[in-house]
């Protein structure tokens, strides 16, 4: 008797081939939006930052079993870079105990982040301890990133393609805050600038860059300016904040100027 060959949506060998690849892009829009809808997510604030940094108590413990010079200056770095931890964490605590007083449904301005360690895991914290949920959207590396612990359960992702991953960032988004980051931070930082630059969203985004005292080293946006690269009306696409409570009334109050609750939003999935 002739065996019986594999349909082809349970060919695993298909699936995972370069000619299934559209099938696996699509596959991270479906899932993701599918879930969304079932948790009745309608809109997001994200989080962008270091994987970096550390809490300050690990921060602390790290320093104390530093056993060599360059061990130590890495680590009383760790320890500066600590606060920009804390006052994420405080930020999504601040924010998400807001946006549940706002209505009885916990899917308004829920915090998302890209799920890892440092500032993402930060923010899930923050969200966490104020008794709300949160989004964790990792990402698969060479390097392994392992979703944080505070994401909850229902919202935690894993996504192979790094622009779908960058789609489920914006989509949802209202208000993002970045904080300092390397390499990965900026792309997300320039990406979301040129869309709202270009007009690609067909909402308000409010975009909040937290902690000048890196940031005002790292990106030069007045010499853009000076070179002709950006109109100085570009240098408005954007707000700053220091503290956790600036950051949290500047986004609250805008949030509540253009997004009240019975806001028709068009990102409903």
């Amino acid at each position: 008797m002739t065996d019986v060959p594999p349909k082809a949506y349970k060919n695993a060998a298909f699936l995972n081939s370069p000619d299934a690849r559209t099938l696996r892009i699509l596959a991270e829009y479906l899932e993701p939006r599918a879930r969304f809808r079932r948790e009745k997510v309608r809109d997001t604030i994200v989080f962008f930052g270091s994987a970096r940094v550390f809490d300050r108590e690990t921060a602390l413990r790290r320093l104390e079993e530093a056993n060599s010079p360059a061990a130590r200056r890495a680590a009383r770095r760790g320890l500066a870079n600590s606060v920009y931890y804390e006052d994420a964490r405080e930020l999504a605590r601040l924010l998400t105990t807001w946006s549940r007083s706002l209505s009885k449904s916990p899917a308004r301005f829920v915090i998302c982040s890209g799920g890892g360690p440092g500032i993402m895991e930060a923010a899930n914290r923050g969200a966490s301890e104020a008794g709300g949920r949160s989004i964790g959207l990792n990402i698969s590396l060479p390097t392994e990133q392992f979703p944080n612990p505070y994401i909850t359960p229902q919202l935690n992702f894993e996504f192979h393609y790094f622009f779908m991953r960058k789609y489920w960032f914006a989509y949802l988004a209202k208000a993002l805050v970045i904080f300092p980051g390397g390499y990965g931070t900026c792309d997300e930082l320039m990406e979301i600038l040129t869309l709202v630059q270009t007009g690609k969203f067909s909402k308000k985004m409010l975009v909040l860059i937290y902690g000048r005292k890196y940031w005002d080293q790292v990106l030069k946006f007045g010499a853009m300016e000076r070179w002709g690269m950006i109109d100085p009306s570009d240098r408005e696409l954007f707000q700053h904040a220091d503290t956790p409570q600036q950051a949290f009334h500047l986004i609250s109050g805008w949030l509540t100027r253009h997004y009240p609750p019975d806001y028709p939003s068009a990102d409903v999935i």
